[in-house]
């Protein structure tokens, strides 16, 4: 049996509302025969007869008052799902779906989201901040729409985009002669170091880069402890419990505040940021207008700091 189309269904429950065909084929601003053949043609499928017709007004039978709950249900239903089609494509009234590195919030999200929500007050956001491996998972298995990330990354089915930002690692100490110059692999594998990604040390990108560098020179790192956040590291150095190694833009109102001393490393090691989405994934444009304000603010953010300052002990 041929299934109801929706604008049959749609002719049938304005048809029992307004009383005649030629009432309902005006609303639906077409010809009365049209209409008319249409809910025959649902009868026909249906075997049924929907309703009597008495003079110049319509009555439903049985069967059509039976049917009416369900024809206007399935109405709301398609008018429902439209409807939704139509907030997912709409930038206000979308929801941003994007994952991060969790030390973001120190110096990029907070800003980047009070603005766009200035923006777009009717989109709903939701950021997760999680490990850069844990955003690439999210995106590539659709959980989330795009995340920004740590290079190098797993691109399994990535779209990468260019580095966006690029931030640099310090080393940071209370004891000023430990900063009196960059500070090489040679005298790291030496010093007390308190290191962060404690749970992804073997994908940290800083983790496997100094390791490679201290094998290259013969030597082994140590860390006297392991933690899981940069700014745990910066607390415990602080307080003189070691030394610790952390990106200039999270650490730098921490080692000012804290009375912190910091060099750079020799060689430098840059941090490389870009965008990542699902390849052959959707992004909706509100998710796609948070990456371009998120752009906007890393851009703002490198004008402010256009070179990394020079170390002070």
């Amino acid at each position: 049996m041929p299934l109801p189309t929706v604008r049959q269904l749609e002719y049938f429950v304005t048809a029992a509302r307004v009383g005649t065909f030629a009432a309902a084929s005006a609303e639906h601003r077409i010809a009365q025969p049209s209409l008319s053949e249409q809910i025959a043609v649902l009868e026909q499928n249906l075997g049924l007869r929907l309703f009597s017709r008495t003079g110049r007004r319509l009555t439903l039978t049985e069967a059509g008052r039976q049917l009416l709950p369900l024809a206007e249900r399935a109405v709301n239903d398609v008018i429902e799902l439209a409807d939704f089609g139509r907030r997912v494509k709409s930038i206000e009234e979308g929801t941003v779906s994007f994952g991060t590195f969790n030390s973001a919030h120190l110096y990029l999200l907070t800003d980047l989201i009070r603005e766009f929500h200035q923006q777009h007050p009717g989109v709903r956001i939701r950021v997760t901040g999680l490990n850069s491996a844990e955003v690439a998972d999210a995106v590539r298995s659709g959980e989330l729409e795009a995340g920004l990330v740590q290079l190098p990354v797993d691109d399994r089915d990535l779209v990468v985009s260019q580095s966006v930002f690029v931030d640099q690692v310090v080393y940071v100490s209370r004891t000023p002669a430990h900063t009196a110059q960059p500070v090489a692999i040679e005298t790291l594998a030496s010093r007390p170091l308190i290191l962060s990604e404690a749970r992804w040390s073997q994908d940290d990108p800083l983790r496997v880069s100094i390791l490679q560098r201290a094998q290259a020179a013969g030597r082994t790192l140590h860390p006297i402890i392991e933690v899981e956040f940069q700014t745990h590291a910066l607390e415990l150095a602080a307080q003189g419990v070691g030394d610790s190694l952390v990106s200039y833009h999270v650490g730098r109102s921490v080692i000012a505040e804290r009375g912190l001393h910091w060099t750079t490393l020799t060689p430098a090691f840059n941090e490389h940021y870009a965008f990542i989405t699902r390849r052959g994934g959707a992004v909706s444009p509100a998710t796609t207008e948070f990456m371009k304000l998120a752009h906007r603010v890393l851009a703002r953010l490198t004008a402010n700091s256009p070179v990394l300052p020079s170390p002070v002990s």
